[in-house]
């Protein structure tokens, strides 16, 4: 047998596509010939050296011809020594020791010995696997527990080159992997930050809870040790668990990106991710050298992205954060494609109100001039403050408070209301923050009171009509805390409390 073909698989974007490995061994020419085509990259052209020795040293030897390998479709770039396995076995069945494996996708990188290491983006080629009809995916086996969460796919961890030959001539002499299933409780007893160790900072914690209930994003402004990265840091005890399809999402950009743990199954908890301020354009929304990569801001999909000391970020990286707090997703264009991952986050930013960190504090003298102030504060621009439906001031803790009772309020109960508020939100169609704007009058629905008090915020606070939108869903997630059908004056002034701050630091 001179030609044989398997079948891999490689990641654009989030999104894996099938790929065919195709192999020729020919008499002609040196055995030493060794040629990959079909637009490979460096590390799939120096996978012939580790096809070699593994092969060797797995008891397989080596044919004295020429091979060469195709990866199909030509056109399109690929990367990343995934490909070892499949061109591996491909050598393997071209020599006769291997029948056909088309109803399998093959992908692993091999070490000189014939051991298969870890890759990027398991759990997607099970799911290219599943859309194009192919029953089997066999990856290495720290891959398994991610691959197996897709149904309809036999996953088969493995861990030897010879493992994986000997799947292929007898398919039932490995069971395939379990999905592993966590349960919300389980996921909540990881969480051990709880809002209850924190004392006073009532408006910082109710704020936080219509942040949650409603996912919209958050800014806190308050001295150095007021308590801002603490209340931060609890957040992901207070919302709610993921949805199947959510934790899907989720993993699989963990798993695109590498960073998911080896081992793991579908992610639990919802990201938190807190960059440092020093971060690369790229490595906030994604790019990089050779295929993009997922940045920060689609790790934190379906969770919370918490940027502390805001102002200290890159204005430009700031600016980047339009585009996704809008339209949920990040798109990369390059020269030979588009890329599009999702990047529908609450954004949680922390601050101080001045260089220094005191400036307006009653217990300590702010030394920044009103000249360094405003460049400081300026960094955040108008556009970006727009997109913040909230702006809480974080002061510092009175002694009083920090030596006393706890106020009762919990994770767990604010946890409860918020799983309350958004079960009424899903019940119309859409989380509050996502209501699109031909909808907000249907469900934002005001009296007489409301509508005044609506109509007096805007002409006093000069708001923009994307200010007025985020004001009424911010009242909405008020009123279904309080399990009120109508957005009532009430609620309205509370939502107009958490817009006001940032006219009063910005002018």
């Amino acid at each position: 047998m001179a030609l044989y073909r398997t079948r891999s698989a490689a990641v654009f974007g989030i999104d894996a596509h099938l790929i065919d490995v195709e192999v020729d061994m020919a008499q002609s020419g040196s055995s030493r010939d060794f040629i990959t085509v079909g637009m490979p990259d460096t590390a799939i052209r120096e996978s012939r050296e580790r096809i070699k020795s593994a092969l060797l040293n797995s008891g397989f030897g080596y044919p004295a011809k020429s091979v060469t390998i195709n990866l199909a479709p030509a056109n399109v770039r690929k990367e990343g020594a995934g490909f070892d396995l499949p061109m591996a076995m491909g050598i393997l069945g071209a020599m006769g020791l291997c029948p056909k494996s088309e109803e399998h996708i093959l992908v692993g990188e091999l070490s000189l010995d014939g051991m298969i290491r870890p890759v990027r983006g398991a759990l997607s080629m099970a799911v290219c696997a599943r859309k194009q009809g192919i029953p089997n995916v066999v990856v290495p086996f720290e891959n398994a527990a991610e691959a197996a969460v897709v149904e309809g796919v036999n996953v088969f961890g493995v861990r030897h080159l010879g493992e994986a030959l000997h799947l292929l001539n007898d398919p039932g002499r490995l069971k395939p992997a379990q999905p592993q299933c966590v349960t919300a409780a389980e996921s909540l007893e990881a969480v051990a930050l709880d809002y209850a160790d924190v004392r006073g900072q009532t408006v910082g914690k109710r704020a936080l809870e219509v942040a949650a209930a409603g996912s919209h994003n958050l800014l806190m402004i308050g001295p150095p040790g007021s308590g801002k990265t603490m209340l931060a840091r609890r957040l992901p005890g207070i919302l709610p668990p993921l949805s199947f399809v959510e934790a899907l999402e989720t993993t699989q950009v963990h798993s695109v990106a590498g960073v998911l743990p080896r081992g793991q199954g579908l992610l639990a908890q919802r990201p938190f991710r807190a960059p440092h301020h020093s971060v690369s354009d790229a490595g906030f929304v994604g790019g990089g050298s050779g295929f993009p990569r997922p940045g920060e801001v689609s790790l934190a999909h379906n969770g919370v992205l918490f940027l502390d000391e805001l102002p200290e970020f890159n204005r430009n990286v700031l600016e980047l954060l339009r585009q996704p707090l809008e339209d949920g997703a990040v798109s990369l264009a390059r020269t030979a494609m588009s890329l599009t991952f999702p990047a529908r986050f609450m954004l949680l930013g922390a601050m101080n109100p001045c260089p220094c960190g005191f400036f307006g504090d009653r217990s300590k003298e702010c030394r920044c001039t009103g000249a360094q102030i405003q460049r400081y504060i300026g960094k955040i621009s108008g556009p970006l403050l727009d997109r913040i439906d909230i702006h809480i001031e974080v002061p510092a803790v009175e002694f009083k408070e920090l030596r006393g009772q706890a106020d009762g309020v919990c994770s767990a109960t604010m946890r409860e209301r918020i799983l309350a508020a958004r079960a009424t939100q899903l019940g119309r169609g859409w989380l509050n923050s996502q209501i699109p704007p031909a909808r907000i009058r249907e469900f934002c629905p005001l009296d007489g009171a409301a509508e005044r008090t609506l109509e007096m915020a805007v002409r006093r606070f000069s708001l923009s009509a994307r200010a007025h939108d985020r004001l009424l869903k911010v009242a909405r997630t008020i009123a279904d805390l309080a399990g009120s059908s109508q957005v009532a004056a009430k609620h309205l002034a509370e939502a107009i409390q958490y817009r006001s701050l940032d006219r009063e630091y910005w002018t």
